[in-house]
């Protein structure tokens, strides 16, 4: 990438970041994480964006080559949207004090879940990139 492309680079980053921060604002809102309780938002939008960026990044692969179009999508939504979609901070921070207080075994189920369905869903999303999108021809 050129310095002069770079602008374009932050701009497409910027706009899938505002959306997906939005929405884990929503789902944090939505499913507030409380004490020795299961973090409904923090899990919810960590799958989420496992799903779609599984799904992204294979559908853009079929498509062809990581330039152009496709470049400022995978930008926008899998390094933006997905980026601050999901949130490790949040899960790890979730994770201790789970496990520092009497919570132990939910900590743990919780990690392992999370986890666990985050890679079941990427491949769900790829797979569904798979049946959903034809490979790009090749000239």
């Amino acid at each position: 990438m050129t310095r002069r492309g770079m602008p374009t680079t932050i701009a497409w980053v910027f706009v899938g970041g505002a959306a997906g921060t939005a929405l884990r604002v929503l789902a944090e809102e939505a499913w507030p994480a409380r004490d020795g309780q299961w973090p409904w938002g923090t899990f919810a939008v960590n799958l989420v964006g496992a799903f779609v960026l599984g799904a992204l990044l294979e559908g853009l692969a079929r498509r062809g080559d990581d330039a152009g179009w496709r470049r400022s999508v995978r930008l926008a939504v899998g390094t933006g949207f997905c980026g601050s979609l999901t949130t490790y901070s949040a899960f790890a921070l979730e994770l201790r004090l789970l496990g520092t207080g009497e919570h132990v075994v939910l900590a743990a189920g919780y990690a392992f879940a999370t986890v666990t369905a985050g890679v079941l869903l990427a491949l769900s999303g790829m797979q569904a990139a798979r049946r959903l999108l034809p490979r790009e021809a090749t000239p």
